[in-house]
């Protein structure tokens, strides 16, 4: 069994020695080549040249942004526009992912500990016995997404907390907390939502000021605590939408403690919730932040989400 290792080295939970186990691990189950990344979008670039030489399987050791990377690689492969029989996912080489990131959504989503040594240990045996699972991805315009994207406020928070780590801040709870806080009291969206949701056959739900698009839950983590906007968000089924309305003080301190409170979907007035949908358009009247993976990708006004099922094989 051939394996490519794409190493992100500036992996926050990682060491040069723990690199080094791990590539010991895995060359004692697989043919491995390992390549390090070196600018943004290259694990992307890395991906798709493994998947075109016939790798049997991609690891990847970074956060939820080098998993990203890796994935739009596979999806953007000859293989997957080839018209072959069978599923998408059986087109492709399988995934497996090494948590090696801060918050690590997509690898605790498919059931990875957090630990990245625990991690590898269910990897090799996954590898081991072939047992993998088969997981549907989102696709916004013509970049793919495992566990979520958002425009509006919450694409706002992840722009913030970005600039933050530039100028040296580390990411923490803490650090996501006054995000939100900050761009919630001074962001110019509360009294004009901007955001429309067109679905085909549905009338339009308009003045949105923030738009959430799950794959899976959870949303995101701060810390131990799973968020969960969108809580039957699911691998196997389409995409789930929350979207809040006006951001009014009151309702929204109140969705924020329901989200926090674990005590299933948030609800009221303000919120709006759509479950299992294949296709659908978010429009805006004006530049929004946007994000996709928990990446910040700039602004946008336009951007059409599409579920796509059985896309990848996933080693957990």
């Amino acid at each position: 069994m051939r394996a490519l290792l794409v190493v992100n080295p500036k992996a926050t939970t990682t060491s040069e020695r723990s690199r080094d186990v791990l590539v010991r691990a895995l060359r004692s189950a697989v043919d491995l080549t390992v390549e390090y990344t070196t600018r943004r979008g290259h694990a992307a670039t890395l991906a798709r040249a493994a998947a075109e030489s016939g790798v049997d399987v991609v690891v990847t050791l970074g956060g939820d942004g080098t998993v990203n990377e890796a994935v739009n690689g596979l999806m953007k492969t000859p293989a997957v526009l080839s018209g072959l029989p069978g599923t998408i996912a059986q087109r492709l080489p399988a995934l497996a992912v090494v948590p090696g990131g801060s918050t690590n959504v997509f690898a605790r989503a498919v059931g990875l500990p957090r630990d990245w040594v625990d991690g590898v240990s269910v990897i090799l045996d996954g590898l081991r016995d072939g047992r993998h699972r088969v997981i549907g991805l989102g696709r916004a315009d013509d970049r793919y997404f495992t566990f979520a994207a958002g425009l509006g406020l919450d694409a706002a928070v992840v722009r913030r907390v970005e600039q933050a780590r530039l100028r040296g801040r580390t990411s923490t709870p803490a650090l996501y907390f006054r995000s939100i806080l900050g761009q919630f009291l001074t962001g110019d969206d509360r009294k004009s939502p901007p955001l429309s949701i067109e679905r085909p056959g549905e009338p339009t739900e308009s003045e949105m000021s923030t738009v959430i698009v799950q794959n899976t839950a959870p949303w995101t983590y701060l810390g131990d605590r799973p968020i969960n906007p969108n809580p039957s968000a699911s691998f196997d089924r389409g995409l789930d939408v929350m979207a809040l309305r006006r951001l009014a003080v009151a309702s929204t301190t109140r969705t924020a403690a329901q989200l926090a409170g674990r005590k299933g979907e948030p609800h009221g007035k303000q919120v709006l919730h759509l479950h299992d949908q294949a296709e659908f358009t978010v429009i805006s009247n004006r530049p929004q932040p946007f994000q996709l993976d928990g990446d910040y990708l700039g602004e946008r006004q336009k951007v059409h989400f599409v579920s796509i099922p059985h896309a990848l094989r996933v080693i957990c």
